[in-house]
């Protein structure tokens, strides 16, 4: 259930984070409120969270696969470029997440 809430977490830190280039720089009124609302969320979903799980290991995963997600949603969603290297470094990031993941396992 641990696991749940931090994909929870995850889930609602990327709302917030779309939602900051959305607000354009706090001007557009529901983006802005919005902000708030999802990283409130984004918080008690990923301190429940850490209840089960390791904090080193949740907060690896957490911001990994946040970079991860938000790179993306720039890309398609925002028109952000994505060269090669960028990828390679993304995927660079997914591995180091899935590294730490199974370490904690090695106990």
């Amino acid at each position: 259930m641990s696991y749940l809430y931090l994909a929870f977490a995850i889930i609602f830190e990327i709302c917030g984070t779309t939602c900051m280039k959305l607000s354009e720089g706090l001007t557009k009124p529901l983006p802005s409120i919005l902000i708030f609302v999802f990283y409130g969320i984004s918080f008690i979903s990923f301190t429940i969270a850490l209840e089960k799980i390791n904090v080193s290991i949740a907060y690896a995963i957490w911001a990994g696969l946040g970079v991860a997600m938000i790179s993306l949603i720039g890309h398609f969603g925002f028109g952000e470029p994505m060269p090669p290297i960028r990828i390679a470094f993304l995927a660079l990031i997914i591995i180091g997440v899935i590294g730490l993941h199974l370490s904690s396992s090695v106990n």
